[in-house]
């Protein structure tokens, strides 16, 4: 297992969701957004579901909770602000989606369909690619959003 880093700089944070906007990268958007502003780990955030972030009248919801994978406690997540945002862009670029709220968030392109989520190695080549678009030098992957999530909250005074 490799070492990875958070993303320090806001400024690259932002870099990364105007980059992933301007190439209408709306589930990478959301996945990353989701990432850094919840801590949860990419095992939480790939089972992730329509029905998590839309109530019934598909209206986004204000929070939610899940049972963590790892460690089978059960984690209230806020939507804030910054996910509703994100989550608006990818409603309008998948319209189709709210259809089932079974569906997977991070749904898989490549198998076209929305029953399937996007495996960890996936994520991983995602991140680490954005991050070096971005020119950030160093190991990053899956586990920096998580990290990103602690170092921004402990720079905060959290």
């Amino acid at each position: 297992m490799n070492f990875v880093e958070p993303i320090r700089d806001r400024k690259r944070i932002a870099q990364i969701k105007n980059q992933l906007r301007g190439e209408r990268r709306y589930r990478d958007l959301l996945l990353f957004v989701v990432g850094i502003n919840t801590a949860l780990r990419i095992s939480d955030l790939l089972q992730l579901r329509i029905s998590h972030f839309l109530d019934e009248h598909n209206h986004i919801r204000r929070r939610f909770a899940i049972k963590e994978e790892k460690r089978g406690k059960r984690q209230e997540v806020v939507i804030n602000d910054s996910i509703r945002e994100a989550l608006d862009e990818y409603l309008f670029a998948y319209p189709n989606i709210t259809g089932d709220p079974d569906y997977f968030v991070f749904f898989n392109s490549k198998a076209n369909s929305f029953r399937e989520p996007i495996k960890r190695g996936q994520a991983w080549k995602f991140i680490t690619s954005i991050c070096q678009d971005v020119g950030l030098r160093g190991n990053y992957g899956t586990h920096s959003l998580r990290k990103t999530w602690g170092y921004h909250a402990r720079m905060n005074g959290v």
